[in-house]
């Protein structure tokens, strides 16, 4: 289905989640295109063939019904189900992000935490074990974790896709500061914070 959907609006579905879900939260019960285009920066006309690409939602004279939108979008995006998630590297970031309870709200479970320090296995952070990194593989497999957080420094990487060869992962959410490029067994989204912080400066600089 992806491949007949243009890649931006793919990339919007997060945005149109995270919109119908707020709206659900303050009781909001339909909805028209041109207040979710304010409301996520669009125009109304794209947000119409955007979400008609995934079916006939809106409804004339009410617009689109909130709930079902929520629902829908997140089907389409798999978080219905309950994701399980386990970072790599539990430094300052992989902290943060082990006890961030945003996660859960959106549909992610975090399940564990991996480290190669031997001060901080075997302890919990707001009830998330940090293992040994060389027992991934089987924590994994005994966590059914499906997408690995990794915050370590870059030069590990290598070590880290080895032990994840033997595993059920197939999508890796990168913070390490080295770009990785997806391949055949695992996709791979790099998050590079020095990356967005030169984008909003040339905008800066540019206005």
């Amino acid at each position: 289905m992806i491949k007949k959907i243009p890649l931006p609006t793919v990339n919007r579905l997060s945005l149109y989640l995270k919109c119908f879900s707020e709206l659900s939260a303050g009781n909001v019960e339909y909805v028209s295109s041109e207040q979710v285009a304010r409301q996520i920066g669009l125009n109304p006309a794209q947000v119409r063939k955007d979400l008609a690409y995934f079916g006939k939602f809106g409804r004339r004279g009410f617009g689109y019904h909130v709930e079902q939108l929520k629902e829908n979008i997140s089907k389409i995006l798999g978080t219905h189900k309950g994701v399980r998630v386990a970072v790599v590297g539990t430094g300052n970031l992989g902290s943060a992000l082990l006890m961030y309870r945003g996660f859960e709200a959106r549909g992610f479970k975090v399940v564990a935490g991996f480290d190669v320090d031997p001060d901080k296995v075997g302890w919990e952070l707001d009830g998330v074990k940090i293992y040994d990194s060389e027992d991934m593989e089987k924590v994994i497999k005994k966590e059914k974790i499906e997408i690995l957080i990794i915050t370590t420094p870059a030069a590990v990487i290598p070590d880290i896709f080895s032990k994840l060869k033997k595993t059920p992962i197939k999508g890796v959410l990168n913070f390490a500061g080295k770009h990785l490029v997806s391949d055949e067994d695992i996709i791979i989204r790099n998050v590079d914070l020095a990356l967005e912080l030169e984008q909003l400066m040339f905008f800066l600089t540019n206005k």
